[in-house]
């Protein structure tokens, strides 16, 4: 036997000899036939373990291409970075579902950024209900970081059986993604989005009252003091007003027992049919996506309906993993597969959080082949349109422009040093040649 090396830090003679017993000494059970046998099985199950699946060539490209895109400057993969690639699947964290406090979320904009850095998020889209108001502040807090925001937002709409189909009417809800330079119709967008807006306090109400019938009395002004100032209220707002009032114990019993869609105290409000919106989406330079298809209760017809109004995408991978009856519902459509973690802030330990979802980054690829020309269209729209200017200060808060005679002009102007994922966005660099020659009338950007 050889020589048993002394202990860190010194040792006796005795410690050396205890130490070479133990070595030398058969464990008690050693010869249990159960126990050994046993061990043997707790080896063959560690020798089962799957080793990590190599990345293809396509996957490292796609990672690679994503990253330029994101993060500008940082798509070459680094000597460890490759290392790394070469043992897992490369991934890049990009979160397309998320809301704040603009909504129904508890973080303010800023806030939910900073949470998405923390989390290693590269692409974060906000995609607030009925609203785009909290992407300037997301905008703005994302220059701290290497993190590109995608303005977004949720629309609410209803599905409509048609006269060959059956089944009742239910809610969907449409994610909306543009480019860095926003929707090309700001206005009509705006229009379109207040007066759900506006629809929510009506909705709000009638749950309300279905709440009072129930033996649970609340009042508007509660739940509109929830939301905040400007804020139209939401089924979230109810559910907190209930617990405030100590008619549930938290916000998951209000949904599961009362507010789910269909629910006792569950109320629609003014939303609009989800062709319409679809359509609106794609009208306004937009990407548009199912968001969790997974709840409705008539899935494939909805998804027929709005891919016949130009339905570019479905959610279809969730914090659990990917659902395969979408995914191949996806493939019959030839939809885009995407996905989310909807976060909201909730308190909720079962919430996942934000870019909790791996979206393979192939996913990711597809997504930008197909928003890339989208958001193209809408800033060479914008180029030819006298409510550029306003629009660009809107959504960026940018102040800090001067007058251009031309669209070529416009793409290399320096609204500021701080706004690189304007200027710098790979679709005015690509319109620069394109749309050099459009001369722009009231050609004032203040």
């Amino acid at each position: 036997m050889g020589q048993v090396p002394p202990p860190a830090g010194g040792s006796t003679e005795e410690d050396v000899v205890v130490a070479a017993d133990a070595i030398a000494t058969p464990a008690p059970d050693a010869g249990d036939p159960e126990l050994v046998q046993q061990r043997k099985g707790n080896r063959k199950k560690k020798k089962k373990r799957k080793r990590p699946r190599v990345p293809t060539e396509q996957e490292v490209a796609a990672r690679r291409s994503v990253l330029s895109w994101a993060c500008p400057g940082r798509e070459a993969v680094g000597d460890h970075e490759a290392a790394d690639a070469g043992r897992r699947r490369p991934r890049v964290a990009v979160e397309l579902h998320a809301h704040s406090a603009r909504s129904d979320g508890s973080l303010s904009p800023a806030d939910l950024v900073e949470r998405a850095h923390r989390n290693g998020v590269k692409v974060l889209a906000l995609t607030d209900h009925d609203t785009m108001a909290g992407v300037p502040e997301a905008v703005e807090a994302a220059k701290q970081y290497p993190i590109r925001i995608i303005p977004g937002v949720e629309i609410s709409a209803v599905h409509s059986p048609s006269s060959d189909e059956t089944g009742a009417e239910e809610p969907v809800h449409i994610l909306a993604y543009y480019g860095a330079w926003g929707p090309a119709k700001p206005q009509e967008l705006e229009r379109f989005l207040a007066s759900i807006r506006d629809g929510r306090y009506a909705r709000a109400n009638q749950m309300l009252l279905k709440l009072k019938d129930l033996g649970m009395p609340m009042k508007l002004e509660d739940v509109c003091k929830i939301a905040g100032n400007g804020v139209a209220p939401g089924r979230l707002h109810v559910a907190r007003a209930m617990v405030y009032a100590g008619y549930v114990e938290n916000l998951r019993q209000a949904f599961s027992r009362y507010l789910y869609d269909g629910g006792p105290a569950y109320a629609t409000g003014s939303e609009p049919n989800g062709k319409s919106v679809v359509q609106l989406v794609c009208r306004s330079g937009g990407v548009a996506v199912l968001a969790h298809p997974w709840a409705l209760k008539n899935t494939a017809a909805v998804v027929k309906d709005l891919k016949a109004a130009g339905l570019h995408g479905i959610e279809v991978y969730r914090s659990d993993g990917k659902v395969s009856g979408l995914s191949d519902l996806a493939d019959t459509y030839n939809l885009l597969k995407l996905g989310g973690s909807d976060f909201h802030g909730r308190d909720d330990k079962e919430e996942p959080d934000v870019g909790s979802v791996d979206l393979p980054v192939l996913a990711v690829l597809n997504f930008l082949e197909v928003a890339k020309p989208v958001w193209h269209n809408a800033i060479r729209e914008m180029f030819s349109s006298t409510r550029i200017s306003k629009r660009t200060t809107d959504m960026n808060g940018s102040k800090r422009l001067r007058r251009v005679s031309s669209a070529g002009d416009l793409c290399i102007l320096c609204l500021s040093s701080e706004d690189e994922e304007l200027t710098d966005a790979p679709e005015v660099e690509v319109l620069r040649a394109e749309v050099a020659d459009i001369v722009l009338t009231h050609q004032s950007i203040f």
